[in-house]
């Protein structure tokens, strides 16, 4: 039990790192392309890189996930993972192949789209063959050799992608980033994770693996629809220019929980299949997560929400982003809400109650699909935040359902961190009328909202965020 926490700690501590790390160069790349780039060529970006979230789902029916989830592995289950898992892939690099010239004449895309489509089934094919080695790491909770893989992977990725885009390769920065890092991703991981390559399929393996991952897979097709087929449905009937500011604006919004919820979520699906059986312990950890998540990711949505107008106007050739505020402030708000409710589907799943997630992903893919045509046909683009917005509002139905299975306490664990980010909030607002502008109000924005936001923390609720780290570390030395 403390040898699984110590790995929880150090596998989260690790792949932070990693985020922050990767968020640095993100954040240069961002900035890079999206000066030098349109908004259009930039929605291009983000429709290819639906397609591809398309295909990858059809490259695993869950098996991988049925992998991480089981108590015991055998030499048959890896051999069936991976050759099925490969039969797949090769299937939808082909079709892929043989539908490039299709896709690229329906969006209209120029032939540098094509070419990053192309790229992307390369490196697709290459990513499928991290899978084995990284599913091992998983099941050790040992993220921080992942997060090594990741390193090394971004550094090169988003490296490549600067130097070629101040060069002038536009659109092509991305096509041969994507190669180098699909290359060095594979070659790095079976370095770290050494794996012999089996090929066969094992009957009683593969129907033993897919009970529970076809419903796993299940609710990732229906995110697929949700989102993925979504943005090529908008890149169609907006345009790429408005998927463009689109893209830019739920990006940045989502930010915070992309690097805090998507690595908790990789670490708290193997944990809590670890504890399936003791509900206290998971009712603890549960709480913890919940405590810990809003501590950073509520002051982050609403900081950014309150500082993003003085951003785009302080850095060259980004005021023409200036559009996209609108939608930005609204994915902020509905990005804030989901958080809420990512940590009790993983939850769920981690307890096999995967029918319950998967009726969730029913209800919002339907609504998605209902209220977003209307409400885009409606207002134009921003009715797309505004339909996440509706949808995020249900975090209260997954509490309500999670705490039938689990009896804990939400609000007590959310409500300083949500009083103390409004405080903040107004500091914020009040500092932007100290009669400063540009550079020197961002900086004092920013440092003003954290210390207003820590010291409020600390004078009213008591929390003392250096006390609480010491607690977290120290209780597991």
């Amino acid at each position: 039990m403390d040898n699984i926490k110590k790995k929880t700690i150090i596998s989260a501590l690790s792949l932070f790192f990693q985020s922050g790390y990767s968020a640095f160069l993100g954040l240069a790349a961002n900035l890079v392309l999206t000066i030098l780039l349109s908004p259009a060529v930039f929605g291009i970006y983000i429709a290819t890189l639906s397609i591809i979230s398309i295909l990858n789902y059809f490259s695993d029916i869950g098996l991988a996930a049925s992998l991480i989830q089981k108590k015991e592995i055998t030499i048959n289950d890896e051999k069936t993972v991976f050759t099925v898992q490969q039969i797949l892939i090769i299937s939808l690099v082909l079709i892929g192949y043989l539908s490039s010239s299709y896709i690229t004449a329906f969006y209209k895309l120029p032939p540098e789209g094509r070419y990053l489509f192309l790229a992307l089934l390369f490196s697709f094919f290459f990513s499928s063959l991290k899978t084995l080695p990284s599913i091992f790491l998983e099941r050790k909770i040992q993220f921080q050799k992942i997060v090594l893989v990741q390193i090394i992977e971004n550094t090169f990725f988003y490296l490549i992608v600067i130097i070629l885009a101040l060069m002038k390769f536009g659109l092509n920065s991305f096509t041969y980033a994507v190669i180098a890092r699909s290359i060095i991703g594979v070659i790095s991981i079976y370095l770290i994770s050494p794996w012999k390559i089996k090929v066969g399929i094992n009957r009683q393996s593969f129907k033993q693996l897919v009970s529970f991952g076809l419903p796993f897979q299940a609710s990732s097709l229906l995110a697929l629809v949700k989102d993925d087929l979504l943005n090529l449905y908008l890149g169609k009937v907006l345009g790429f220019q408005a998927l463009g500011y689109i893209g830019w604006a739920k990006k940045w919004a989502e930010a915070p929980i992309r690097i805090i919820m998507d690595n908790l979520s990789r670490i708290l699906f193997p944990v809590f299949s670890r504890f399936q059986q003791d509900k206290e312990k998971l009712r603890k950890l549960i709480e913890k997560t919940i405590f810990y998540q809003s501590s950073i990711i509520t002051p982050s949505i609403v900081g950014a929400a309150l500082i993003m107008d003085k951003f785009i106007h302080v850095i060259p050739k980004y005021s023409k982003w200036e559009m996209a505020l609108p939608l930005f402030y609204l994915f902020c708000l509905s990005a804030l809400l989901s958080s809420f409710s990512t940590p009790f589907i993983n939850l769920l799943n981690g307890l096999g109650k995967i029918k319950i997630s998967f009726y969730f992903m029913i209800g919002w893919t339907l609504a998605t699909w209902i209220l977003a045509p209307i409400l885009v046909h409606l207002f134009g683009a921003i009715g797309f935040p505004i339909t996440l917005l509706i949808l995020s509002s249900s975090f209260i139905l997954v509490i309500r359902e999670t705490k039938r299975i689990i009896n804990f306490s939400f609000i007590k664990n959310v409500f300083p961190f949500t009083i103390s980010s409004l405080l903040m909030g107004i500091c914020i607002f009040l500092i932007s009328y100290c009669g400063l502008s540009g550079l020197p109000t961002l900086l004092i924005s920013i440092s003003g909202g954290i210390i207003s936001y820590l010291g409020i923390l600390y004078f009213i609720f008591k929390i003392n965020f250096i006390s609480e780290l010491k607690i977290l570390t120290n209780k597991y030395e």
